[in-house]
């Protein structure tokens, strides 16, 4: 402004470009999400990515299309910085008046009950986070107790871990020197969380000074949710012996890494074409997301750019599923544009270039030991070798045998299969045809098939 670039075509260009990428990155750091009084530092650094994000895709467009000219070296750090310094500002300030007007809400009671928490644990921090959202001014906790010895002297929830359970009573009587008398003790966790000797010499202490012993789950409701029993629950799937990776996935992350960072640049101006065209169609939010089942079945989140026209109309009907897909939408998911900001999951390490593709927990295999042994990917074997035209079985097959033979040539290889998919089309393969014989006959002279003889063998040698 102080130049008048922003009265120049690249000024008004630069502003633009940087508008969508921030609306973009926005929607996919999913900054609009945040609850005013909620605002912690978290939220603030992923404000901080947010706009990271966006300015980089902005400068490299630009830079590729017109190398910045007569737009400053500095101009991208100045508005990030004033970016940034905004969105926290902002909300910094709305926290701050939801807060003074919640301070009203807060009624002083008559007398404050002190409490002593042992174990720091997840189930401590909830409840002393609940004791200062409900009443912070009835009950207040002072002090927690761990036997880790290296856990002594840290913070757990803004509270000091002064002891051992053992300390109990001259910790108590230390209290009562200054005038705070404990009027309570609570374990955070069940009977478990202490050895019996340990839980025996608490419950003698308490009981010799009338204070209470209480655990958090009968305090706040929950004493009759119990774990459920290994009769009572579900049976569990036989899984076969871990399966010895190939030496290239100790690297394959690295390779991953590099690539996805070049991909999602060279992408970039691809991105915002698909971004635009799903915000015609669709509108906002541009990105939505799904759980899938990552590495060692963690629970990771995937994003796509969204394809689907909400299910209800503006009067609240519901639009069958199939009209809730327009050609646009077949379009990017035909082409896999939709799957674009999965270069992101890469980047995070969430997920691989090419590897198994991330299922539902309901949609994973009877036996999904080999899957869950690496990272999904963003394509696959099974993808490139019928994709949507396989059967479960067949998929599994395939992402179990690329499992045991991956190797740099391998990727190489899927990768242009995939590419050779999106411009003619999914079919079946000789190897996907070899599963369906497989399957008929039980027996296999291709490497699938050979794999499945190997799991077989194992099976038998376990009997």
């Amino acid at each position: 402004m102080r130049a008048a670039y922003i009265a120049s075509t690249e000024g008004f260009l630069y502003c633009l470009i940087s508008f969508t990428f921030s609306l973009i990155a926005f929607s996919g750091f999913r900054v609009h999400d945040g609850i005013a009084r909620f605002f912690t530092v978290n939220d603030a650094w992923n404000v901080v990515k947010a706009v990271a994000c966006g300015e980089l895709m902005t400068c490299i467009l630009l830079f590729t299309f017109t190398r910045l000219d007569n737009i400053p070296r500095s101009l991208p750090l100045i508005h990030a910085l004033i970016l940034c310094a905004g969105l926290i500002a902002v909300r910094a300030a709305a926290r701050l008046r939801e807060t003074d007007n919640n301070a009203s809400n807060y009624r002083r009671c008559s007398g404050t009950e002190h409490i002593v928490m042992i174990g720091s644990t997840d189930l401590t921090v909830l409840f002393v986070k609940l004791l200062a959202a409900f009443c912070p001014a009835r009950m207040r906790v002072v002090a927690v107790l761990d036997g880790r010895p290296h856990m002594i002297g840290r913070t757990i929830a803004g509270i000091r871990i002064v002891g051992a359970p053992n300390d109990l009573q001259p910790i108590v009587d230390e209290f009562a020197v200054h005038g705070v008398n404990i009027d309570r003790v609570v374990i955070g966790g069940d009977e478990t969380l202490l050895t019996e000797d340990a839980l025996d010499e608490v419950r003698r202490f308490c009981g010799l000074r009338s204070i209470p012993l209480t655990f958090v789950r009968s305090m706040v409701g929950l004493s009759g949710l119990n774990a459920r029993d290994d009769a009572d629950s579900e049976p569990q799937v036989e899984l076969c012996p871990a399966i010895r990776l190939p030496p290239y996935f100790r690297w394959k992350y690295a390779i991953d890494l590099v690539v996805a960072a070049i991909a999602l640049l060279a992408a970039a101006p691809l991105l915002i074409v698909t971004a635009g065209l799903a915000l015609l169609d669709v509108g906002f939010p541009l990105v939505f997301w799904q759980q899938r089942s990552g590495l060692r079945g963690r629970p990771i989140v995937v994003y796509k750019i969204r394809t689907l026209q909400p299910p209800f109309d503006r009067l609240g009907r519901t639009i069958p599923d199939d009209q809730r897909l327009s050609r646009i939408g077949t379009f990017l998911r035909r082409m896999r544009l939709d799957e674009l900001p999965q270069l992101f999951n890469v980047l995070v390490g969430d997920m691989s270039l090419v590897g198994p593709r991330p299922l539902l927990t309901q949609d994973q295999p009877p036996n999904p030991t080999a899957r869950l042994m690496v990272r999904p990917g963003i394509t696959g074997w099974a993808q490139v070798n019928g994709g949507t035209l396989l059967t479960p079985s067949e998929k599994d097959e395939l992402d179990e045998w690329y499992v045991r033979n991956a190797s740099l040539w391998l990727d190489l290889r899927i990768l242009a299969m995939t590419v050779q998919f999106l411009i003619g089309g999914q079919r079946r393969t000789n190897v996907a045809k070899k599963t369906d014989h497989t399957h008929s006959v039980n027996t296999g002279t291709g490497s699938l098939g050979l794999a499945r003889q190997a799991v077989e063998s194992r099976h038998s040698q376990i009997g």
